[in-house]
């Protein structure tokens, strides 16, 4: 829909000009439900060290960039081309690259979240390369799908409740899958 050249709505419309969007609404209208929970989520319980942004979103040709990093449809159509696997040096080298700067600027001994896919290698064992003992993700997303966790994180929001983190290094990242979350 956004890539639509008729496309009236707002969001559609301010993608097109030169300033663009932020990359996390853009992602949000995009992914729905999951990165709309991430962002909000993220938002929420974020406490970065000075000089870091609270989130970062995770491209296929870009790296790490803070979630309100403009882009124009232009970028978002360059997303497109490039194939999110750690075989693929256009998505991998940038995600190393970004990953290094962001570890070397870090002067303490904080924790790295990813809000993201644990249940694969293509996110999971470049950051984990570069971050190690740093990188945690929630435990409540062993076994759950991007719709759930997106669910999960939106009422964690609602609810003032952060979730619990564990580090991804030696943690089993798949499991039987949860309940289902009651309707709200």
């Amino acid at each position: 829909m956004i890539f639509n050249e008729a496309a009236r709505f707002p969001l559609a419309q301010r993608v097109r000009q030169p300033q663009g969007v932020s990359i996390g609404e853009a992602f949000s209208f995009l992914s729905g439900l999951y990165f709309r929970g991430k962002l909000a989520y993220a938002q929420a319980f974020a406490s970065p060290p000075p000089g870091f942004a609270g989130a970062y979103a995770i491209t296929s040709n870009r790296g790490l960039l803070p979630v309100d990093t403009a882009v124009t449809l232009a970028e978002l159509a360059a997303f497109g081309e490039v194939d999110i696997h750690p075989a693929d040096e256009r998505y991998a080298k940038p995600l190393r690259l970004e990953a290094q700067r962001i570890f070397r600027a870090m002067h303490c001994d904080c924790e790295v979240i990813l809000l993201g896919s644990v249940a694969s290698g293509k996110y999971v064992d470049l950051l984990l390369d570069v971050f190690g003992h740093r990188l945690h993700f929630p435990e409540e997303f062993v076994g759950r799908g991007d719709m759930s966790r997106g669910g999960l994180m939106l009422r964690c929001v609602s609810e003032a409740r952060e979730l619990s983190y564990i580090p991804v290094a030696g943690a089993i990242r798949r499991g039987k899958r949860p309940p289902k979350l009651k309707p709200l």
